[in-house]
């Protein structure tokens, strides 16, 4: 089967077709600008180069007819027709409570998606102008929403709950629920196949490390706790995302600086983490690294800082599971950032974890990076939630 992997913005539309047989991907592109002047589609067919061209897309809807007519194009196209294409896979941001699972997408799992919007005002409202657009122009292909949120679902209530009043879960649902949850699922699952191990006799550390950032305990295959919240600006310290911090820190700078509130949480979500640590320098941590390196105190505060976090919440969890088996690195400076790596692992001496000098220095691919004779076992592996996307859309239509 051909499986099209549909991750859509609010602005952007990325996608990839697989095939979900040799599990190849034949082309992947992304619309950039939609709705906004310039807008522009770049697609690159497997073992082609990548070909950017303008198009207008006032509407997402046109977005997706520029990616149909790219991969069904006599010269950089990968199929003939959109009879080719079997089914369409969605990435779904938030899924609430009333998804633990993917779902084939039908008329009242819309309305369902649609009642979470306020969990997720930016993203949710774009993930369903996708699906509704590919519905437009591929009316009778199935399709799959797959959660962001789906994987966390099996968390038990002393791991979600917030220490507020209940009634506010009672009316508003308010709990912790987890993201990057179909990058967990994946690497989790691959991690155990690496050690040649079933998942569900391990205890897995993931650490999903790249500019949005979150470390997920993994018990006998499911997860058990998560570091990003109700929203994803819990958790870990992140490129612009600030992270765990003193809830009155809003009020206190609300009135500080004149702001309201959302001002604030603005703040939070855009102009700090790293970025903000930095004194502005970068949220990339390549940028840090460089200026950290030519000894910009702040680019190196900000580095420490952020590695610390990942550290601590690696040993809450160590102490959530009462032992870890196997800690995974993934994401863009997880498989790739090699002092990053070294770093957080400096702390973890007393899981004794020992790491691989050499080994540490490979990017972007699949390696063990602790010692024959650590204790605990750090892997490196790189991440693929739109092969796990097309994974869960062929199970469902099978």
């Amino acid at each position: 089967m051909n499986i099209l992997v549909i991750n859509c913005g609010s602005s952007s539309l990325k996608y990839q077709l697989i095939n979900s047989d040799s599990e190849e991907v034949l082309a992947k592109g992304l619309c950039e600008r939609i709705g906004i002047d310039g807008s522009c589609i770049t697609h690159q067919p497997n073992g082609g180069d990548k070909v950017t061209t303008e198009i207008p897309m006032p509407t997402h809807t046109q977005a997706v007819a520029a990616v149909i007519e790219k991969l069904t194009d006599a010269n950089v196209g990968v199929v003939k027709s959109l009879e080719e294409i079997d089914a369409v896979g969605h990435r779904i941001v938030h899924g609430g409570e009333k998804f633990a699972k993917s779902v084939i997408i039908t008329d009242e799992v819309m309305k369902a998606i649609e009642e979470c919007n306020d969990l997720a005002p930016l993203h949710n409202p774009a993930n369903l102008i996708g699906v509704n657009s590919c519905k437009a122009l591929m009316p009778d292909t199935p399709m799959v929403a797959v959660f962001d949120t789906a994987f966390h679902q099996t968390m038990p209530a002393k791991a979600y709950l917030y220490g507020l009043p209940y009634e506010y879960y009672e009316k508003y649902k308010v709990r912790r629920y987890g993201f990057h949850g179909t990058s967990h699922d994946f690497v989790s699952a691959r991690t155990a196949e690496l050690l040649g191990k079933k998942r569900e006799d391990l205890k897995i550390i993931v650490c999903h490390v790249g500019n949005g950032a979150s470390v997920s305990a993994v018990m006998n295959g499911k997860c058990v706790d998560t570091s990003m919240g109700l929203t994803p600006l819990e958790g870990l310290i992140m490129g612009t995302r600030s992270g765990d911090i003193d809830p009155a820190i809003i009020s206190f700078l609300a009135e500080k600086e004149g702001k309201t509130a959302d001002e604030v949480v603005n703040i939070l979500n855009k102009k700090s983490g790293v970025l903000g640590l930095s004194g502005g320098i970068s949220s990339d941590f390549r940028d840090l690294a460089a200026a950290a390196q030519e000894g910009n105190q702040k680019a190196k505060d900000a580095l420490s800082t952020w590695a610390y976090r990942v550290a601590k919440y690696i040993g809450a969890y160590v102490a959530a599971m009462n032992g870890v088996d196997v800690i995974a690195f993934t994401a863009g400076v997880g498989e790739n950032n090699v002092l990053a790596r070294e770093e957080i692992c400096s702390y973890l001496g007393y899981l004794g974890v020992t790491i691989n000098e050499e080994a540490n220095k490979v990017r972007g691919e699949e390696i063990e990076i602790s010692t024959p004779d650590s204790r605990t076992k750090v892997w490196v592996v790189p991440t693929n939630e739109e092969l796990k996307i097309a994974r869960e859309t062929v199970a469902l239509i099978s």
